[in-house]
Order: structure tokens, then sequence, then C-alpha cells
């Protein structure tokens, strides 16, 4: 399947490395599409009714207030449309693109990597083919989940938002160990590699958390000293908080 990125930003990026195959993309700033296409072959065409003219898929990755102004230019050729747009609902989508299948998604940035989450927001049946294609392409990337649309918005605050707390995280622990005299580059080793390896126990554990927190904590050892510490500065509230921002809740 042909993917048309319409847009070429730092998402669209990371999902097509983590493709690793040539595109077809167009983007607003000068050189940024011709990037992508040195790196990872293709066609940066000169518009964006070219891309959707010749896509399989159009994968919209542009700025979510320029729907209207992409959808007036390729809506009449562009089928199916998946977009990737923040805040842009199924029935905006449906509304902009109609008469075909449309899919909305959120991605995470580990996507590169192919380890990352993307949300589908759950639709009827559209075209059964075509369904399953688009599932199995951005399942490439790591795990896909389906949650309603209304959800959506939750599900990347979880996700979406995720890799720079746990960016945040790793950076505070390195910092908590270069203050009592580790090396930098070793702290930093040693705690990504555990981060890692601590997502990939959780798996191994059906993602059983709690299962994982006591085969390494000892009734008054150093780790239960530790999760008392967290637990008293606030660590749960802190995320709670966080969602709570990223969705515009008000305390």
């Amino acid at each position: 399947m042909q993917v048309g990125f319409i847009g070429a930003g730092n998402m669209a990026r990371g999902i097509a490395r983590g493709w690793g195959r040539p595109v077809l993309a167009t983007d607003p700033f000068p050189g940024r599409a011709e990037a992508l296409v040195e790196e990872l072959g293709g066609e940066a065409p000169a518009s964006n009714f070219a891309v959707a003219e010749r896509a399989d898929l159009v994968l919209l990755c542009h700025k979510p207030a320029q729907l209207a102004e992409v959808a007036a230019e390729i809506a009449s050729t562009a089928m199916p449309v998946a977009s990737i747009l923040g805040g842009v609902s199924l029935a905006d989508l449906k509304a902009a693109y109609p008469d075909r299948p449309v899919y909305r998604l959120l991605p995470s940035t580990p996507v590169e990597v192919r380890q990352g989450v993307v949300i589908l927001a759950a639709d009827e049946p559209q075209d059964p083919r075509i369904d399953d294609a688009v599932r199995a392409l951005f399942g490439e990337l790591g795990l896909l989940v389906e949650v309603d649309d209304r959800l959506v918005d939750v599900a990347m605050g979880l996700m979406s938002n995720a890799p720079a707390y746990v960016a945040l995280l790793a950076e505070a622990q390195v910092d908590a160990g270069v203050r009592h005299g580790l090396p930098p580059d070793k702290a930093a080793e040693m705690v990504v590699q555990t981060f890692a390896g601590t997502a990939a126990l959780l798996r191994a554990r059906g993602n059983d958390t709690l299962a994982v927190r006591r085969e390494v904590t000892s009734p008054g050892g150093s780790t239960a000293r530790g999760l008392a510490a967290l637990e008293r500065a606030g660590v749960r509230a802190a995320f709670q908080d966080a969602l709570d921002a990223v969705l515009g809740v008000r305390s």
C-alpha cells in the first residue's frame, strides 16, 4: 500500500521511518518533504493533489486547523483517508471527506523504532479490505489499540505524551545517581536499560504492575523505602494532574 503523506513533520517522519519504505510526501516548509524522500526514497510531488492522486492511502499529517483547506484541495481524488490530526474527531473527518473510508489514528513517537502505540478510533466497518489493510499497516509500528472516538484524547494523554514523561523520569533518575557520584554516561546507560527491561518484564507478567513491584520489594528494604519516598512526593497525584492538564480538566 503506497502511503501519501500530507505533511512531513516530526510524527510523519517517525511513522515513515518505522515503515522504512519509499514515500510520497508534501510539506509547506521548504525542503522538509524532500529530506524525508532523500532518506527513505520515493518522491515529493509538487502538490497535495498529486500525492492524493497517486497514493493508495492518504495520511493527513498537516496542522489540524488546515483540515478544511487541505480537504478542498484533495477530497475529489483522495480515497481512503487516514488522519493523525490531534483534536480532529472521526465525525470531523467524515464531514471533510464524505463517501469514502476515513480513519482516525494517533501514534506515539516510538513508532519510529516499531515500539510505539497507535490508537485507532473504533468505527463501523467501512470497506473490509481497506479496514484490514489499514490495521495491518499501522500494526507494523507497534501495538494497535482501538477505542471509542470519545476516548481517543484520553488514550493520547496516556501514550502520546508519555515518551516525554518517561524521558523526564529517566533524566531525574540519572540526575539522582550523578548527585551521588555516578558518571553521567554510566548512570544513563543503566537507567535506560532498566526502563527497557522493566517494560519487557511487565509484558511477560501480563502487564501486572503490582506483581512486578512485589517481586523487587522486600518488607522494610531499600525498594520499600524508595517507593515510600516517591509516594510522599506525590508521584501518583502528579500523573493524575498531568492527564488532567492534557485534557484541559480544571481542578
